[in-house]
């Protein structure tokens, strides 16, 4: 399970999402008048959608990674865990808005590391079924 390099990126991406629950992505100052966020740090934390997001996306890497045995099956959760971390992403940008000032943490490489690892996770998942296939015309 844990030696195919699938399994590697997408222990990294559920690994990186779930430090987003502790490190900022953004910090700063918040406009006056916004209601919905009370933290002067931006992280997974700050918004019920960016917690749920966060969750699932951390969630969806991990199930996936005890996918091995259904390749197709794998695939697909890494498709859609990687549209979910770019949402999540687009998401945090649109969260950016409300601040009147601030800056970008440095942890917020951990951030745009969770669609990185989604994409390495499909290419290798990919590779396996090449592999695969190629073995099956070999017999």
């Amino acid at each position: 399970m844990l030696q195919r390099i699938q399994s590697i990126w997408l222990l990294l991406a559920g690994a990186f999402a779930a430090t987003t629950f502790r490190f900022p992505f953004y910090s700063g100052t918040l406009k006056p008048g916004v209601t919905t966020l009370t933290n002067p740090e931006l992280n997974a934390n700050a918004d019920i959608w960016l917690t749920i997001l966060t969750a699932l996306v951390c969630g969806l890497a991990f199930v996936t990674i005890f996918l091995y045995g259904n390749r197709k099956m794998q695939l697909r959760f890494a498709i859609i865990g990687l549209f979910l971390s770019i949402g999540l992403l687009a998401l945090y940008m649109l969260q950016m808005s409300n601040y009147d000032t601030g800056v970008m943490a440095l942890s917020c490489i951990f951030y745009f590391a969770i669609p990185v690892c989604f994409f390495l996770a499909i290419r290798g998942v990919v590779r396996d079924q090449k592999l695969i296939r190629s073995m099956d015309r070999l017999r």
